[in-house]
């Protein structure tokens, strides 16, 4: 039997020269931290949190943002027991924590690694744009010391310390200049460029990455300062220009199941391994994306964000198509027992790869096919008289039927 992908002229490598990505993507899930700052979210349980950590580790996510200790008594607590969890069931994920440039957010991070004995990488944010220094008036200068005191305190504690840039994308060069050398004069060996506003364009994107790499040549620091990328959605950009990093050369990907974040959300860790993997950048060992759709199904339940219908791979209407034209392509081809065919033909992402398959549904465009393909999947008697009724329905109700009006016509005298 052919194979489908091999016949199908592929423009997205048609200029491509070289390798996509120089190194293996790495990524840090932010959905127990800053996804969870989405107005429509609900704070999990910490046993929901627990098991959203086990699936990132099948994903072979890198890293996992465990929350803001200082913000509260419950989530201190919860941080320290996702944290010693990640140590008793010997977890290769690498945990981390965010704060603020003060001694008094810092200290709950430090006291924690040192109770549960595993280091917990500080990620500390300073405003670096001018807008968020003019709203509180914010002195630029106090910036810069508190950048580098903030590291100094978590670097003289032997935990790993990143600034994080909010408001990157909108920050004058100099500024940023001047809080990326105080950061690493304190000891952080992490710089976090963060698109706080999902301003950023991909030339946008590039000349920031370009810019910042040039100041860590500057300090030759290249060989010891990675750089991450962290993106929001207000221009609906987060997901490309999560791919455009890596391929600029960006260490790490900071990003949430479904895309959950403050406003318009931020970059969608599903839709980012999913890419990377259709994309040929992904090792099948050591990402499990069998358990992809279980992750996006666990973070909507236990943040009580619903999966968009139409929402790529996990939605429900992901792979349902009541066309009839289409419909009739699919069913040809699951008629040849070609399932490979079948999920290629209307789709570019495998639904079967993923525990997904194609379903045909019953609507205005549908055709006598639909209806009888329909039927004979629940076991129903494919009639003349009933595939009319069906599809006349259909076309005065305008709409797709629900499985339950279907079958309420087939009763039908």
């Amino acid at each position: 039997m052919a194979d489908p992908a091999a016949s199908l002229y592929d423009w997205n490598e048609k200029e491509r020269h070289g390798p996509l990505l120089r190194e293996p993507p790495r990524f840090v899930d932010e959905t127990l931290c800053h996804g969870l700052h989405a107005p429509a979210a609900r704070n999990p349980d910490i046993e929901q949190k627990m098991g959203l950590v086990r699936l990132m580790e099948k994903l072979g996510i890198d890293a996992v943002e465990l929350g803001m200790p200082a913000a509260s008594r419950r989530e201190h607590d919860d941080v320290e027991r996702l944290a010693r969890m990640i140590v008793e069931e010997h977890l290769h994920i690498r945990p981390g924590c965010a704060a603020g440039a003060t001694e008094a957010e810092i200290r709950p991070i430090l006291e924690i690694s040192q109770r549960v004995g595993t280091a917990i990488e500080a990620g500390i944010t300073v405003a670096s744009s001018p807008v968020r220094s003019l709203a509180p008036r914010w002195d630029i200068a106090a910036m810069r010391a508190a950048a580098h005191s903030a590291m100094a305190l978590v670097v003289a504690n032997s935990l790993p310390a990143a600034l994080r840039t909010e408001d990157a994308t909108r920050a004058h060069p100099r500024l940023l200049d001047g809080l990326f050398r105080a950061a690493i004069d304190g000891g952080a060996t992490r710089v976090v460029l963060c698109d706080s506003t999902g301003h950023a364009t991909p030339d946008g994107l590039r000349s920031l990455v370009g810019f910042t790499r040039s100041v860590l040549r500057a300090l030759d620091v290249e060989d010891r300062v990675e750089l991450d990328w962290y993106g929001h959605d207000d221009r609906g950009l987060s997901l490309v220009l999560g791919l455009f990093a890596l391929e600029h050369g960006v260490d790490r990907i900071h990003a949430c199941a479904l895309g959950l974040g403050e406003r318009a959300g931020s970059t969608p860790m599903d839709l980012l391994l999913l890419n990377l993997y259709l994309l040929g950048q992904l090792d099948a060992e050591r990402h499990d994306l069998a358990s992809l759709v279980q992750y996006v199904q666990a973070a909507s339940e236990c943040t009580q964000v619903a999966i968009p219908p139409s929402y790529p791979l996990t939605g429900r209407d992901a792979f349902r198509t009541a066309l009839g034209v289409h419909a009739d392509a699919v069913l040809e081809a699951e008629g040849k027992g070609d399932f490979e065919l079948a999920d290629r033909v209307f789709s570019s992402v495998p639904a079967r790869a993923f525990g997904r398959q194609h379903e045909i549904d019953v609507g205005p465009d549908s055709r006598p096919s639909n209806v009888a393909h329909w039927l004979r999947r629940r076991g129903i008697e494919v009639t003349d008289a009933v595939v009319t009724r069906v599809l006349d329905v259909a076309v005065r109700e305008r709409r797709v039927l629900t499985g339950d009006e279907i079958e309420t016509l087939t009763r039908l005298a």
